[in-house]
Parts: C-alpha cells; sequence; structure tokens
C-alpha cells in the first residue's frame, strides 16, 4: 500500500529473524485468528485484560477491532503503535510501543504477545530488542519501562536479559481481585550496555512528525 497519507505504514524494523511492521488489513485479520486460536495456556492469564475470557469469535473481533483503534486513535502526543511480528514470513503475534507526551517525558513503555508455538526460541528478545531501537537511536528516548505479572516470568525474563532493573511493584485489579504487577525500566545507559540484537530500520525519517520529531 502506499503510506503517503499515514506514514507509519512504512515503517519497517528487522532483526536477525523477526520482521515487525504496521499491519494493513488483510495482516490484520490474521493476527485476529491469531488470538482465536489462543496466545497462552487456558489455565492462565498473562494480561491485566480478560480479553482472553470471550469466545473464540469475539476474542478475533476485539483484537482486530482494538489494534484497528490505535491505528486510528494514533498521535504524537499519546499513542500506541501495534506492530505485527513476522518470523520466516509467517505471522507470530504482536509487539507493542506506547507513549504518552514522549517529547516531553522521553520514555516509551512496551508489551508483546507471542504464541506458545513460538516462546522458549529467543523471538521474544528480538522483538522487544528491535522495538526499542528506533526509540532510543532513531527518536532520542530517555528510559522504557514495562511491567508483567509476577507469576508470569518469561516477560520480565526478557526484559532483564535487555538490561532493566526491577522499578517497584503496582497492583491491578483482574476479574475482580487484586494481581500484583513488577515494573522494570531502563535508561540509555543500560540499554547500550545491554545491546546484543542486530537492528536495522527503514522508514523512520518519514514518519519522524507522527512522533512528534
Amino acid at each position: 500500500m502506499d503510506p503517503r497519507y499515514w506514514p507509519l505504514y512504512g515503517l519497517r524494523i528487522r532483526t536477525p529473524r523477526p520482521e515487525l511492521r504496521l499491519p494493513e488489513l488483510e495482516l490484520l485479520d490474521d493476527l485476529a485468528s491469531v488470538a482465536v486460536g489462543g496466545v497462552h495456556a487456558p489455565d492462565s492469564l498473562p494480561f491485566t485484560v480478560p480479553w482472553t475470557d470471550s469466545a473464540p469469535d469475539e476474542r478475533g473481533r476485539g483484537v482486530f477491532q482494538h489494534v484497528l483503534g490505535s491505528i486510528a486513535n494514533w498521535s504524537a502526543r499519546d499513542g500506541v503503535l501495534s506492530l505485527a511480528v513476522l518470523h520466516e514470513g509467517k505471522l507470530v503475534e504482536r509487539q507493542d510501543l506506547g507513549a504518552a507526551d514522549f517529547a516531553v517525558t522521553g520514555e516509551v513503555n512496551t508489551g508483546s504477545r507471542l504464541g506458545p508455538a513460538h516462546q522458549g526460541q529467543g523471538i521474544g528478545t528480538e522483538m522487544r530488542a528491535a522495538v526499542l531501537h528506533p526509540a532510543f537511536a532513531g527518536l532520542g528516548a530517555r528510559t522504557a519501562a514495562s511491567s508483567a505479572m509476577t507469576d508470569n516470568p518469561r516477560s520480565p525474563g526478557v526484559s532483564r536479559r535487555l538490561g532493566c532493573l526491577p522499578d517497584g511493584l503496582q497492583v491491578a485489579a483482574l476479574r475482580g481481585a487484586p494481581v500484583t504487577l513488577q515494573r522494570l525500566r531502563f535508561d540509555r545507559e543500560r540499554r547500550e550496555a545491554h545491546r546484543t540484537v542486530d537492528v536495522r530500520i527503514e522508514g523512520l525519517d518519514a514518519c519522524r512528525e507522527d512522533f512528534g520529531g
């Protein structure tokens, strides 16, 4: 597609394995189908929003609407870039990069989904490193943050491999009960000290204004 009116569609972030890009409608439909198939064990819920409680078709529709809404509601001041992650040409799930008042705070936050069949192979680390590279190297971010359930060791493990340090706990509500999340954060210096993934970016200059640059 021609990204003239929405330059973010021209953004490509690549590591030795996955490629990240904003999903066009066909790929967005594929993302919804992945969600229908499930992205975690049925006896656990690693997210603070219980969207997987819904029926499979409702779940797929919800993911489609959520990602499409994040594209439509994007602004340089407050937005979430929800990128499809492809490995060997196949969709493996998505990686989010968000920020609020980035021009003022210099901080981004990340979130990710990765299907069970692709976990434990280092892909999660590469896709998280990939989305952080344009934030730090291209847009001048000063810090990056993430959070995860304390009973979900995989996500914090990825963050720690990238250099993140514990940044306290927070409490959220899930299914009417409190759950505890571990916050993690790192700055530019720690990121540089822990860089191990080669990342290439294409199309960032064309969409700098979309990030407030």
